[in-house]
């Protein structure tokens, strides 16, 4: 209703969004028009501080592609509350990572292929870190004895770091030629899947999963949802992980989830400690 809308406009006075075309969008949701593509972030951070205030939570999208994101005369229906709380239990109750997983998870490395895994994508040949495995070895063996190897050595490691930093960069994420911020009718992480678009997350089923995603990425890393251009999510990282176990973990998920991510696993674990930005690219 329009009251809501005075509302939101009335929250957005002294932020980045102040003055901004708002109207009714798609299922439930409100739109932002004309957010400058310069000050994404700021945007986006704007609206994130005011989800107690306007109770919904913010994603920015964009209409280069999609004609269905735009102004409607009245409020178009979303979910009824019942099928919110049922997607979002459905979420709850899944494994994303039975489904999310990267195709080179199950590779096996054979005599003369090491170099080809070791090689790093970003520049950084580390093949004499792991001469002495035995072969044939399982591919996600081979990098974790090379990511750990790579950690106790210090000066190879800022090497590294330093040709694969760019993924944990804002300035690396993508940027449409059109933005608008989408507020969804919910405050809460999970349920708000319901409303994002994202190629890697085309059928009700893949889109529970990725919910659970986005809630597991919030409790564990305080990963928070930025933007989604449709084969594009961008996150800010309120807790990277520590460097071991936890960046081997988040490295696995954001592989998982991003199979046009080109870098390798060993890679996005050294990068992901060192950065507040995680870009997710999952295309045809």
């Amino acid at each position: 209703m329009r009251n809501d809308l005075d509302q939101i406009e009335a929250a957005f006075v002294g932020t980045p969004l102040a003055g901004l075309p708002i109207g009714h969008g798609p299922a439930g949701t409100v739109l932002v028009a004309d957010v400058d593509p310069d000050r994404l972030h700021a945007a986006w951070q704007a609206a994130e501080g005011l989800v107690p205030v306007v109770g919904r939570r913010p994603v920015l999208v964009t209409d280069d592609w999609d004609g269905t994101l735009r102004f409607r005369p009245e409020p178009a229906p979303g979910p009824s509350e019942s099928e919110l709380r049922a997607f979002a239990e459905a979420a709850e109750a899944s494994d994303p990572w039975s489904i999310y997983r990267h195709h080179s998870e199950d590779d096996e490395v054979h005599e003369g292929e090491v170099g080809y895994y070791a090689r790093g994508v970003a520049g950084v040949d580390l093949t004499a870190l792991v001469s002495d495995v035995p072969l044939p070895t399982e591919r996600q063996e081979l990098e974790r004895t090379l990511y750990d190897r790579l950690l106790a050595d210090a000066d190879l490691h800022a090497r590294v770091l330093g040709s694969v930093r760019f993924l944990t960069r804002t300035d690396y994420w993508y940027t449409p030629n059109s933005v608008l911020l989408m507020l969804v009718p919910t405050s809460d992480v999970r349920s708000s899947g319901y409303w994002v678009d994202f190629y890697g997350a085309l059928t009700r089923e893949y889109q529970r999963r990725l919910a659970e995603v986005l809630a597991q990425w919030r409790h564990r890393w305080d990963a928070r949802l930025v933007a989604s251009w449709g084969t594009m999510l961008q996150f800010q990282v309120g807790r990277p992980p520590a460097p071991g176990d936890e960046a081997w973990t988040a490295a696995g998920q954001l592989k998982a989830l991003a199979p046009n991510l080109d870098l390798n696993r060993w890679e996005v674990a050294v990068a992901l400690p060192a950065g507040d930005a995680w870009f997710v690219h999952n295309r045809p």
